[in-house]
This record gives structure tokens, C-alpha cells and sequence, in this order.
């Protein structure tokens, strides 16, 4: 029998790479990942609908949480609040948190990434020892005529070691990882937006308590002249002391409820201190009565919300990394393949411990395999797909969540518009009547009690009128926020991104 050609070696070993290259390629016992399908409603219910047949329409989710926010505020079209918000990039320490927090799981794809390649080590050490003579046998050098002398061992030995990702163990751990680190740069996006949406909140409290200042200071005066006049009347003996009394009780009270208003406002103040990173002790903000209107926002299609809401994207993410730990988890029933190596040179004698004669060596394959647990590995698969079962249904309530914010912010805009209008009516109506009282007061007709009630009436009525648009500015901020800042998807960190330590632009301005 002819022996076979010593030319077809190479390419059994070619077949051989080849088959071992296809089951590396292959072995992947994640289940393949679909993103959940939620519920989408075809239109919002304060906007005109899309279309009938668009109704209960399922629409898989694609959570764009891109890192960019856009400058929102700037529709407000004030430079002291765009000023403000600048600073939270810069200054805002939750922001520098959660940025920090990114790096931190961008750093932990990166150490799961190593496992992907052999681990080579190496200890030199010189170590003089003396044996004891109760060694070799328990006999002492002078019943065994042993001599018994220290020595000095020279030893300069590499170890290399590597396990081959047979089961894609690495694989899926690299990947959860790495959605993890998607999920946390959508978590910092978040925080940018609830800290520049608070911000904006706090600013239009401080402004509108100045114009609360403003009006109080206005009825302050206004209610120093009319005790003025009283106090003459009754001089003149036209008015009792009891008008009198009944001035100075309104005067005096309304005096301090403005006093009053400074609390609030410090507070608000503070706050926006905070945010922007400073200490309050030395933030102060110049007093400007609120005059800004709400603008117009679109709020857009239901659907586009699932591709804007950066906690969308978070929660996403995290089911996608449930998915992956799945197949994490099945890789443990297959047996891990260990391939070691080590060499060296060692020597009792400095002069030959370098030397070719010194090498040793040694090379070979081990396998690890579990043959009893108590059902430890399937209890940890049946875990990991309950954790998925959680994290699915926490994207959901939390696309429910993000629906029902819009929705309840544009249903407050619509309603507050009409109350605002309505409301300042009242107001028109409230002046008209203390221009009466007045009159018939001064004509000696009615009593000044009517005076002291159309003077409260319309300063209630003037109170309510501010509240308003002060909710009518933060129901605006809200629905901004709802609608997730006005942000794109091109700054969504992807996987090359991360391994690449590319810094999305969430992270580039902190």
C-alpha cells in the first residue's frame, strides 16, 4: 500500500482551520433578538388623527436616543435662560455623574473584549534556600552522613494560557456589555434633559414670583392711597374711624404677603444655583417680571416618540442586554476548553541560567466540563429569561409612560390656553367693579367694606391670571421634555464607537 502524499498535510490542516473557524462562527445560544412591539395610538388626542386603518397599529420600537439635545430652550427666546442653560453641560454634577458612569461601562466592554485573547505572564525570581535536616526522610546530617549546604535557584519562567470562545460565552457577555454601555449613554442623555428641563422650570418660577412682586408692590401703593383718602374723609368727617381701620387691616396684611414672596423666590433661586453648578451663596439673579408666551410646539406622530425618548432608548437597550446574558448563561452547559503553555530557563548558577541547556517547556490542551450542579446552570437560564420577561414589560410601561406624558401635557396646554383667556376676562371684569366701588365710595353711596372687596377680588383674580401662564410655560417645558428635547439619532454610540473610545457629543461638552 502507497503511503499518502506528504502535499495533502496543508490542506487537511487548511480543512481543519477551516471547520474549527465555522464552529467558532456558529456556536451562539443567544435567542436572535427582535425588539419588543408596543402599541402605537395613530395620532395624539389634543391633534388631528393620521388615518382610521392606522388604528391599534403595532410598530416594532427603535429607540433613537442620539447624544446631541438640540437647544430647546432658545424657543423661549430669552438670554438670560439660554445663558443658564449653557451651564449645565459645563457645571451640572449629576450630568458629570452619569458621564462618568459611561466611561465606566464603555471601559467594561473593553475588559470583557480581553478575554478574546491568551493571557501571557512571567515571574522571574532568585530564591536561596537552605533545606532543614529533618527533610529527605527525616534524616539529619549526622546519622546520614548527609552535608546539607544552601543553594540558589535561578528561574525565568513564561506562562501562557487561552480559552477559545467555543460557545460564544465572550461573544454574548461582549455584547450584553456593550448594550449596557448604550444604555447608559441614553441614561446620561437623560439626565442633560431633566436637568435643562428643571432649570427652565425654576427660571419661569423666579420670573413669575418677580412679576407676583411686581403686582404686589402695585396694589401696595395703590392700597396706601386709598387709606390716604380714607384718612382725609375722615378728617373731614365724611368716612368713620372704622374705614380707616378696615385701610390700614388691608394694607398692612397685603404688606406681608409681599414681604413673603422673597421666600419662594431665594428658593427658586437657589435651585437654579445648583444646577448650574454654582455655590448659592453667591448666585443671584436680576429681578425681570415673566413675559414670555408659550410658543407653538409640534408634537409630531405617536410613533416618532419611541425614537426620541431617551429613557425609551435606556430601557431598550436593557432588554437587548437581557438577551444576550441568555446565551451567556447556555454556554455553561458545554465544556470549557483550556489551551496552556509554559517555558522557561532555570539554572542553580547564575553563569548558566541563560543559557540554551536551562530551557524547559511544557504545552497541552485541558477540558473542563460540569457533570453535576443540582440543576444550578438550568436555574440560572430560567433567571436570565425571567429578567428578559421583566425587562420587556419595563420598556413598555415605560413607552405607556412616555404616551401618557405627551398626551397630558398637550391636554394641559389646550386647557390652559382657554382658562388664560377666560381668566384675564375676569380680570377686565374685577378692575371695572373696583372702578365702580371707587365712584360710588367717593359719591358717599357705599360703604368702604365694597372697596376692600373689589380691591381683593381683583388682586385674587390678578394672582390667578400669572399662575396661569406660569403653568402654561411649564406645561411647555414638560411637553419638551416629554417629546425628548428635540434631539437626533446620529449620536447614538454605536458598538464600533465604543470600542473605538470614540466620546459621543454627550460627554464631549462636560
Amino acid at each position: 500500500m502507497s503511503r499518502p502524499s506528504t502535499k495533502c498535510a496543508p490542506r487537511f490542516a487548511l480543512l481543519a482551520a477551516t471547520a474549527l473557524s465555522t464552529l467558532l462562527c456558529s456556536c451562539d445560544f443567544a435567542p436572535h433578538y427582535v425588539k419588543p412591539t408596543v402599541p402605537v395610538p395613530p395620532s395624539y388626542k389634543e391633534t388631528a388623527p393620521a388615518s382610521a386603518d392606522q388604528a391599534g397599529e403595532f410598530k416594532p420600537a427603535q429607540p433613537q436616543d442620539g447624544a446631541a439635545r438640540g437647544k430647546w430652550w432658545e424657543v423661549f427666546n430669552d438670554p438670560q435662560l439660554n445663558s443658564l442653560e449653557e451651564q449645565i453641560d459645563v457645571s451640572n454634577e449629576n450630568v458629570a455623574a452619569a458621564a462618568a458612569n459611561f466611561l465606566a461601562a464603555r471601559a467594561v466592554v473593553k475588559e470583557t473584549r480581553s478575554q478574546y485573547f491568551p493571557t501571557v505572564v512571567v515571574n522571574p525570581s532568585i530564591v536561596n534556600s537552605l533545606p532543614s535536616q529533618g527533610q529527605f526522610g527525616g534524616f539529619s546530617t549526622s546519622s546520614s552522613g548527609l552535608s546539607l549546604h544552601s543553594f540558589t535557584d535561578y528561574s525565568l519562567p513564561f506562562d501562557a494560557s487561552w480559552q477559545p470562545d467555543l460557545w460564544g460565552r465572550v461573544r454574548d457577555a461582549v455584547a450584553a456589555n456593550t448594550f449596557a454601555a448604550q444604555a447608559t449613554a441614553a441614561d446620561l442623555q437623560n439626565v442633560r434633559l431633566t436637568a435643562q428641563a428643571e432649570l427652565a422650570m425654576d427660571y419661569f418660577q423666579v420670573r413669575t414670583e418677580d412679576a407676583l412682586k411686581q403686582l404686589f408692590d402695585e396694589t401696595v401703593a395703590a392700597y396706601q392711597d386709598s387709606l390716604e383718602l380714607t384718612q382725609l374723609q375722615f378728617r373731614a368727617g365724611i368716612a368713620s374711624d372704622e374705614a380707616v381701620a378696615q385701610a390700614e387691616t388691608q394694607l398692612e396684611a397685603t404688606q406681608a404677603q409681599d414681604t413673603n414672596l422673597g421666600i419662594a423666590r431665594a428658593q427658586f433661586e437657589d435651585a437654579i444655583a445648583i444646577l448650574t453648578g454654582q455655590p448659592a451663596p453667591v448666585f443671584s439673579l436680576s429681578v425681570d417680571a415673566l413675559k414670555a408666551n408659550p410658543p407653538a410646539i409640534p408634537p409630531g406622530i405617536p410613533s416618532e416618540l419611541l425614537e426620541r425618548r431617551p429613557d425609551v432608548a435606556a430601557t431598550e437597550r436593557i432588554v437587548a442586554e437581557a438577551n444576550q446574558q441568555i446565551g451567556v448563561a447556555r454556554s455553561a452547559y458545554y465544556p470549557n476548553v483550556t489551551l496552556s503553555a509554559s517555558g522557561g530557563l532555570s539554572s542553580a548558577s547564575i553563569v548558566s541560567w541563560l543559557t540554551w541547556p536551562s530551557r524547559f517547556w511544557s504545552v497541552g490542551p485541558s477540558l473542563t466540563e460540569t457533570l453535576f450542579d443540582g440543576q444550578l446552570r438550568k436555574a440560572t437560564v430560567q433567571q436570565f429569561r425571567a429578567l428578559y420577561d421583566q425587562d420587556v414589560a419595563n420598556y413598555r410601561q415605560a413607552v405607556l409612560t412616555a404616551f401618557g406624558q405627551v398626551q397630558d401635557n398637550l391636554a394641559a396646554l389646550r386647557i390652559l390656553s382657554q382658562q388664560t383667556l377666560q381668566q384675564d376676562m375676569a380680570v377686565q371684569s374685577a378692575q371695572r367693579n373696583l372702578e365702580i366701588a371707587m365712584e360710588r365710595y367717593r359719591a358717599g353711596i357705599d360703604p368702604y367694606l365694597n372697596i376692600i372687596t373689589a380691591q381683593t377680588t381683583l388682586l385674587s383674580n390678578q394672582q390667578s391670571a400669572l399662575n396661569l401662564r406660569l403653568q402654561q410655560m411649564t406645561a411647555s417645558v414638560q411637553l419638551i421634555e416629554a417629546l425628548g428635547g428635540g434631539w437626533d439619532a446620529s449620536q447614538l454610540p454605536t458598538p464600533n464607537d465604543i470600542r473605538a473610545n470614540a466620546t459621543p457629543s454627550a460627554t464631549a461638552n462636560h
